[in-house]
């Protein structure tokens, strides 16, 4: 914790972080009009009453990007905990048992791996069926749990062959108990870090999906604003120019967001692994 305080770069992203957490959480108290009603004229410039302007159908959309927080915070965070859970449990599983087990579980990661992620996404999306928000979060956990896998099964590798875990079979306990409570705790600081990361990856994911409209079209989100703009003409509705207050906005809240995800999970790294201090 220390050196994360100190750490200029990791307490700017977890700045940039909590704010946004915070603009999710409050957006009824600080969105200043319903985001789903008509509130004014279409297509009206930034002024005082419109912070960021009206679309075409006149919503707010300043409005529209606090609430489209909401669901890109939560699509980003649900996937990254299913993508942290199953990846966890694969490493530890094939790093421990080795043999059969780990051969089979590593050439379906391998598969996975090498298979283009964003295509495959777009595929498992629309076998789904689009539409709805589960739908993105099961898509990025099936295509994105093997990078951490790999991870978890090589600390395993190293940690089974430790001497506390020797002991712990010695006194009769189980497989299951060894790496719940004995290699779990030591693959756990890795598992926090890489979080971060698959948390930024599956808000870049959901914003790809939901921009392709595989999104939830019900629900505002950063990602579905952008395909909403490009595909009822935003880019140039407004006499013939870009409506820059519409398009750039959620491109600018995603790159942030983003942003302040990878410089946590950067100085996480320099916590996690003390080599990387010393650079």
């Amino acid at each position: 914790m220390f050196i994360f305080i100190h750490n200029k770069a990791g307490m700017l992203g977890l700045t940039i972080v909590s704010i946004f957490v915070i603009m999710a959480i409050f957006a009824p108290f600080i969105a200043p009009y319903n985001p789903y009603k008509r509130v004014d004229d279409f297509l009206l410039p930034p002024s005082s009453e419109h912070l960021l302007g009206t679309n075409d159908i006149g919503q707010d959309i300043f409005s529209e990007l606090i609430y489209g927080a909401r669901v890109s915070l939560l699509v980003g965070l649900l996937a990254s905990i299913c993508v942290v859970s199953v990846g966890t449990v694969i490493g530890l599983i094939s790093g421990y048992y080795g043999g059969m087990v780990d051969e089979i579980l590593m050439r379906v990661c391998d598969i996975v791996l090498v298979l283009p992620t964003l295509p495959l996404m777009i595929l498992l999306a629309s076998l789904l069926g689009t539409g709805k928000f589960y739908v993105l979060i099961l898509a990025i956990t099936l295509t994105s749990w093997p990078g951490l896998a790999r991870l978890v099964r090589s600390m395993t590798l190293s940690l089974k062959e430790r001497a506390f875990v020797e002991a712990a079979r010695a006194i009769g306990a189980t497989d299951p108990h060894i790496m719940v409570n004995h290699i779990l705790p030591n693959v756990l600081p890795l598992v926090i870090s890489s979080a971060v990361y698959q948390a930024a990856g599956a808000m870049m994911a959901e914003a790809s999906l939901s921009f392709l409209g595989l999104g939830d079209p019900s629900h505002k989100s950063w990602g579905m604003m952008l395909h909403y703009a490009q595909t009822t003409g935003g880019w140039w509705a407004n006499k013939g120019k870009p409506c820059w207050w519409w398009i750039i906005p959620p491109g600018l809240c995603i790159a942030t967001f983003v942003t302040g995800l990878m410089l946590v999970g950067q100085a996480l790294e320099l916590i996690v692994n003390p080599r990387l201090r010393r650079r």
